[in-house]
């Protein structure tokens, strides 16, 4: 049989190249990280929409598909969708030498892939507020110099200033603390996501100090992100994501009175369909 290294450089090519990415640093990082170390031991629980099925045996092999596996199935958690997360990260496009937070680290597969992307010159803060499943990641991580773990809640923890900030937790608006952390040029990839149903992948780049690009890049469903959830502005998502399309999501607005430009109106927040406004 194949050495797994085979199968997962084919996993890490498949996946990337789905997300429309041609980079070979992510295809590296993917290959370079073994999904078995983070998913605890097989056979494993594959999420089918419905439920979960169990794969046919404990060969690591089996984890190189584009599938969701389980990480705590009876919380619905799962390791998240591989090529969904080449997507995120290709906008994200994190680089050697950056600070990345990752928000909703679960076991940490996935912080694993970042720190890889950034490098021995880089650091990555992983947090997660499940305390088994940060505990999970503290120990997978462990040969992970440049990565930190923290059991923490996306919303409590104290954000150091930083180029990218990922998330994997749906929220229905961005926290004032998460735009703040950016840094001129920093990335926020997050979900914003309605209370039911589907929502967007969110791309918001801080150009200047009071100045966000923003974009919508994909459709997507995650578990909420707990202290980032608001019913109204949930409403307000809704429409606009029955209404409008993804494309013509231009700048974030702070602080400001929305125009008829807005998408999508927060509490003190809104999307624009206008170019950044210096």
């Amino acid at each position: 049989m194949m050495p797994i290294e085979a199968f997962r450089r084919f996993y890490a090519e498949f996946i990337v190249k789905s997300a429309g990415s041609s980079d070979q640093r992510p295809i590296d990082a993917f290959a370079a990280v073994p999904r078995e170390d983070f998913v605890g031991p097989g056979p494993w629980q594959v999420f089918v929409g419905s439920g979960y099925i169990p794969t046919i045996s404990n060969d690591p092999r089996l984890l190189y598909q584009d599938v969701l596996i389980g990480l705590a199935p009876e919380r619905k958690i799962n390791n998240g969708q591989p090529s969904l997360h080449a997507r995120c990260l290709a906008a994200a496009a994190p680089a050697a030498g950056e600070v990345v937070v990752h928000l909703g680290a679960g076991t940490g597969y996935y912080s694993a892939v970042l720190a890889t992307l950034v490098g021995p010159s880089g650091s990555v803060i992983a947090v997660e507020r499940e305390p088994d499943l940060a505990a999970r990641a503290a120990s997978s991580l462990r040969a992970s110099p440049n990565v930190e773990v923290r059991s923490a809640s996306a919303t409590e923890t104290v954000i150091p200033a930083c180029d990218v900030i990922y998330v994997n937790a749906g929220a229905t608006h961005p926290p004032a603390a998460w735009l703040d952390a950016l840094r001129v040029g920093g990335r926020l990839v997050f979900p914003l996501t309605p209370n039911e149903g589907f929502g967007v992948m969110l791309l918001v780049t801080r150009r200047a100090a009071s100045v966000y690009a923003a974009s919508a890049f994909a459709r997507a469903a995650f578990i909420p992100c707990i202290g980032a959830r608001d019913d109204a502005t949930s409403a307000s998502l809704a429409q606009a994501l029955e209404r409008q399309s993804l494309k013509e999501v231009r700048s974030l607005r702070r602080d400001a009175v929305p125009d008829d430009s807005a998408w999508c109106v927060g509490s003190d927040w809104w999307l624009s369909t206008a170019e950044p406004r210096w």
